[in-house]
């Protein structure tokens, strides 16, 4: 059953990062959402901020920055007709790939889960591809094998020609607990509805108070190309 966005994003108070992507309610935009959340001094430490056609995140206050590793990247960016969104820095390893010919997963063969133990929080990524009036999108999910380093585990999900109203939305930690358990299945079915500015609303609304960082929210025009973007910082 598709659930609404704001039942999947409360169904934990830590899902982690996530993303979401689908199509608008009039079918006339495709749509992305990525957030970041955090528990950690260090991690709430962040903001977006734009970057060319996509962001990346940045230290609030620099001096509190303890260690820039898996915390400082590009989340999104724009290749032509290719819109490339994770949660890491693996949004570099995909743009690099698809400038040489690989395909997305092509691109992800090269990289496993981060190296956060006893976490090892999964590698999430989205491709959203907008050409001709035609929109197109794949996920993936590098995960541990239930916590083992020496298994990586790669799923990725395509999804043509999507429904109007319509998305997936997938995130790293299945629930909030010690160690973080990896998201587990397919991307979760759900109904994206209302414009860009009531969209994001819902979107931040539902994560947790405490643990919500940064908020990116992408209306592309699937005619035109045309974008229009959001981002919401807690500092």
């Amino acid at each position: 059953m598709r659930k609404s966005l704001a039942q999947a994003l409360g169904s934990s108070t830590y899902p982690g990062r996530g993303i979401v992507i689908g199509v608008s309610e009039d079918g006339k935009k495709a749509v992305t959402a990525y957030f970041i959340m955090g528990r950690s001094t260090n991690s709430r430490n962040r903001v977006f901020v734009p970057d060319g056609e996509g962001i990346r995140t940045q230290a609030f206050d620099p001096s509190k920055m303890e260690d820039p590793s898996l915390i400082i990247y590009a989340p999104v960016r724009v290749l032509g007709n290719h819109t490339i969104v994770t949660n890491g820095d693996q949004t570099d390893t995909v743009y690099e790939g698809l400038c040489k010919g690989l395909t997305f997963e092509e691109s992800l063969r090269s990289r496993t889960f981060e190296p956060d133990a006893p976490n090892f929080t999964p590698r999430i990524s989205g491709l959203m591809h907008v050409e001709g009036g035609r929109f197109d999108y794949q996920m993936s999910i590098l995960k541990s094998n239930d916590g083992d380093p020496s298994s990586c585990q790669r799923f990725t999900f395509a999804y043509e020609n999507p429904a109007a109203g319509q998305g997936h939305f997938i995130h790293t930690y299945a629930r909030n607990e010690e160690p973080l358990p990896a998201f587990e299945g397919e991307p979760e079915p759900v109904v994206i509805s209302g414009d860009i500015s009531s969209f994001t609303k819902t979107v931040w609304a539902s994560l947790d108070e405490d643990n919500k960082v940064s908020l990116f929210v992408r209306f592309i025009d699937i005619r035109t190309g045309e974008y229009e973007t959001k981002i919401i910082n807690k500092n």
